[in-house]
């Protein structure tokens, strides 16, 4: 009977969070967001690419240039089944141009409408919106059926870390709040959020939420601390200076970069912490007279051969992204010094460090909180005076 109403405390202190972060993520939902839209709203639709024409087209190599000129079939919005002129611009630049053949469904913007027809559009993009969806219903279905009602909260904290960077991170950053301390504040958020929808509101949540934490922090001085010796600033990221000629000429793009260490970061340490601190709860459930030294031991270790593999994934994952650079660096004849010492290089060692520092660190960081939280106030002084006594 004790288990069962145990059960059903836990299950109900589980609904009650989720409803919470439903209701705060509705409300998320119904923000209004950023919205920076000139010369008024931008009617977009999905077409069907009819007719290609690649007169205008100019080969130079692998690269194109000029425009295509287009027939459309619109498939979506107050316009379906009506057919219309769409152009294709060509900037010569692999990484952001589009070339469309007869039969693919794209992104159209309507350019031009009068008196109900749409006279000229403006092919965006690729449609894959489509596929994307059967995509997350796969990763959800997968997920659902290994993890049950545990996979269910993980969507739900997927969706909600989302939301919150979509309303509130990138509309406040582009408002003029401090990046840092903006960032900060979400990375908290989030992370709050997660563990406890994942652990539950218990122990276990809130030692991993602590750990996490104090990783994080660290994460943020040492990325402070290390910046300038590095000599490098914010403009480093992808389309960073696209968005100063976008009006925001007074972004510090400095302290973005440095936002994005410790959220690049934040992800796995929060993985650690959860796994110490579920390790640590485990061990005292089954040894209840565990003294806290042993305990925290016992969490150093779970957290000595996670770390081990973690900043080897940490490593890969912030790398992956300049695989095309480091190859065109090698195909020049660079050598590994003046590599290591490119502004581009040098960024992505800054991240890598700095995040496996707080990696490092968050592992201790939860085994010395899980042992003052797991272990029993009132045992205290008998076990350290059976420390002394030994």
């Amino acid at each position: 009977m004790h288990s069962v109403s145990t059960l059903r405390r836990i299950f109900n202190r589980d609904v009650r969070l989720i409803l919470a972060i439903l209701l705060i993520s509705a409300i998320l939902l119904l923000l209004p967001g950023y919205d920076r839209s000139l010369g008024g709203p931008v009617e977009r639709a999905r077409a069907r690419v009819l007719t290609v024409d690649n007169s205008d087209v100019q080969k130079f190599g692998i690269i194109s240039a000029g425009s295509q000129a287009l027939t459309v079939e619109i498939l979506s919005g107050p316009y379906k089944g009506q057919e219309t002129p769409a152009i294709n611009t060509l900037l010569g630049k692999m990484e952001t141009d589009k070339v469309f053949a007869t039969g693919d469904v794209a992104f159209i913007v309507l350019d031009n409408v009068a008196e109900g027809r749409v006279t000229r559009a403006t092919a965006y993009d690729h449609y894959r919106l489509d596929t994307e969806l059967l995509l997350v219903l796969l990763f959800a279905l997968l997920l659902i059926g290994f993890a049950g009602w545990g996979g269910i909260k993980a969507l739900l904290s997927f969706a909600f870390a989302l939301l919150v960077m979509w309303k509130l991170l990138f509309p406040g950053v582009l408002l003029g709040y401090d990046p840092l301390w903006l960032a900060l504040g979400v990375v908290v958020l989030i992370t709050a959020a997660t563990l406890y929808l994942v652990a539950g509101v218990n122990k276990i949540a809130l030692v991993a939420l602590l750990g996490s934490l104090l990783g994080i922090l660290l994460t943020i001085c040492l990325a402070l601390l290390l910046l300038p010796p590095f000599h490098l600033h914010g403009a480093i990221q992808p389309f960073s200076e696209t968005l100063l000629y976008s009006g925001f000429e007074n972004l510090d793009l400095t302290r973005v970069f440095l936002s994005a260490i410790f959220i690049g970061a934040s992800g796995a340490v929060l993985d650690v912490a959860i796994d110490v601190a579920t390790a640590m709860n485990e061990v005292i459930e089954k040894r209840p007279d565990l003294r806290r030294r042993e305990l925290v031991k016992s969490g150093f270790t779970v957290g000595r051969n996670m770390t081990s593999t973690m900043v080897t994934t940490l490593l890969m994952a912030y790398t992956s992204g300049y695989m095309a650079l480091l190859m065109v660096f090698m195909a020049q004849g660079i050598p590994p010094l003046y590599l290591l010492n490119t502004n581009y290089v040098a960024a992505e060692i800054l991240k890598t460090v700095v995040g496996s520092l707080g990696l490092v660190t968050v592992a201790p960081f939860t085994a010395i909180v899980g042992g003052f939280i797991f272990v029993a106030p009132q045992a205290a002084p008998i076990l350290e005076t059976e420390s002394e006594a030994l």
